[in-house]
């Protein structure tokens, strides 16, 4: 059932969607960037910053969670 929907959601989407959403606002910082510097130093505690910490990084971690059920799936290389 995951391989399922990680499957329906193509590259072509979900790859400029994180890049987007990892990057904007352009200036000063991207969010995700402020919000993981929050988190590092334990101020990340107001739930609109937790709110945009999973928004922006949130297709990231669809990115990475795909690359995963990718790799897993193709069968190892044999030499």
């Amino acid at each position: 059932m995951i391989r399922k929907f990680f499957n329906a959601i193509p590259w072509t989407f979900l790859l400029p969607v994180a890049i987007l959403l990892a990057l904007t606002p352009f200036k000063p910082e991207p969010h995700l960037v402020e919000k993981l510097r929050m988190l590092a130093n334990g101020l990340l505690t107001r739930p609109v910053d937790i709110f945009d910490l999973f928004m922006h990084g949130g297709p990231l971690l669809l990115v990475f969670a795909k690359c995963l059920l990718v790799r897993k799936k193709t069968p190892a290389n044999e030499s």
